[in-house]
């Protein structure tokens, strides 16, 4: 079950407890809530002594990270009894960062075209750093450091794991490496099996069937001088693989000219391209090195693995959990509920809305909050008669008439009056929603 964060009174982390004990807390008024995403409750009184009764002593804590593209498992987990203090899912933004860069580039591109008064391009400062990244890359970064750093000030957490690269590269490409017992070892199939499902787009190289078990596939027999370098290597079903059996790729795909290229092609693709979604990880492996935490790096066929030999389900924060050699032999994942979280970001700095054109329709005004409230603001509104009569709970829009809209989880509402909101979490750049259901108990 997933515990109650819990501060002292001066804000210093103590060790995380059972949600009963922290409504004992509330209810006695020992503690009030300072945070309700992630739930933390502070205590009133300053004490001399270990945290309150109920107060649970874990030890070595790990914080743990599974990096991904577009959603990032985050756990904390305890290494000594296996128990899964905190689990999320962390939702970039990257891709609505590029939309909103492009459809910049765009009107700007287009000013210029019209040859109207502009200043001339100034290439002097169009200089990049070194390490530079694409902002919809970056913000993942920074989002999992906010989170990171989030968590360290809410629990005493004494080493970090991450998932640092998608696949082990080296032990692919250069299997000879390690020996032939890594070479042929469990986890080196995860490593290779997870790589060729990814490159191959989880389907069939022959027939393009998906959703049917793959196996995976030499393109040149090994009968005839094949090696099992990567690029020899695809995923196929049995049917196919069986029909194939020893033949040349060229004597099996004689009536298919183009799916031929297709696969000779694909096959001599580099692993550049794996490297490269690896390279914000690496990035974030420096940020993490400088907080002085020992930091554990495992790859994605260890998650893998981890996760499949413990039975466990397949969800980003479980995958979290798994991340690194140090994950216990029992993970108690049993009632936890993850918390979802969405990247929103904090606005823009634009000074007015553009038609199609780029041209200024209206200007934006420079004050952010309106009859103590700011676009962003988690509220509880309670509408007691038109339309909208009802409860509503979400993000609010605020707006200088004072008739706000409020985002929730299934429509929006609109022109409700300031007066009938309730705040419940002050903008931060993030929207939060619970995961309903977490994981049923595992049975035998």
């Amino acid at each position: 079950m997933s515990q109650v964060f819990l501060v002292d009174s001066q804000r210093k982390p103590l060790d995380p407890i059972h949600p009963g004990w922290a409504r004992r807390l509330l209810s006695s008024g020992q503690a009030a809530v300072l945070y309700r995403y992630p739930f933390t409750l502070i205590l009133k009184k300053t004490i001399e002594e270990p945290p309150p009764k109920g107060a649970r002593q874990v030890q070595a804590l790990r914080i743990k990270l599974d990096p991904g593209s577009r959603t990032t498992g985050i756990a904390i987990t305890n290494d000594s009894s296996g128990e899964v203090v905190f689990a999320a899912e962390l939702m970039h933004r990257g891709h609505k960062i590029k939309k909103a860069l492009d459809k910049r580039r765009g009107v700007r591109r287009s000013r210029r075209n019209r040859h109207s008064r502009y200043r001339k391009p100034r290439f002097s400062n169009r200089r990049r750093n070194k390490g530079w990244l694409p902002p919809s890359l970056e913000s993942r970064i920074h989002n999992l450091l906010t989170w990171v750093l989030r968590l360290l000030r809410l629990c005493p957490i004494s080493a970090i794991s991450m998932e640092l690269v998608r696949f082990d590269l080296q032990a692919i490409e250069h299997p000879e490496i390690a020996g032939i017992e890594y070479q042929q070892g469990t986890l080196f199939g995860y490593e290779l099996r997870e790589y060729l499902l990814l490159k191959w787009g989880h389907a069939c190289a022959y027939c393009q069937k998906k959703d049917v078990p793959l196996q995976i596939e030499h393109i040149i027999p090994k009968a005839k001088g094949g090696s099992n370098r990567v690029n020899n290597l695809c995923v196929a079903c049995e049917p196919c693989n069986q029909k194939k059996g020893t033949q040349d790729l060229t004597q099996f795909l004689k009536k298919q000219p183009e799916l031929l290229k297709t696969i000779q092609a694909h096959a001599k693709i580099p692993l550049r391209d794996a490297a490269v979604v690896n390279s914000t990880r690496w990035a974030l492996f420096g940020h993490l090195k400088e907080l002085g935490l020992p930091v554990e790096c495992g790859s994605g066929g260890l998650t893998k693995f981890n996760r499949v030999t413990r039975g466990l389900p397949k969800t980003h924060w479980v995958d979290a959990c798994c991340v690194g050699k140090s994950t216990p032999k029992t993970l108690q994942i049993e009632g936890v509920i993850p918390l979802l979280i969405e990247a929103k970001g904090h606005g823009n700095r634009q000074i007015g809305y553009t038609d199609k054109h780029g041209f200024i329709i209206r200007h934006r005004k420079r004050q952010k909050k309106h009859f103590g409230y700011q676009t962003g603001d988690l509220v509880r509104a309670v509408v007691l008669q038109g339309k909208y009569q009802g409860v509503h709970r979400g993000r609010v829009l605020a707006r200088a008439t004072g008739k706000f809209d409020i985002a929730t989880s299934g429509k929006k509402v609109q022109g409700i009056s300031y007066r009938s909101c309730h705040p419940i979490h002050q903008s931060d750049g993030y929207s939060y929603t619970m995961k309903g259901g977490g994981i049923p108990p595992q049975h035998e």
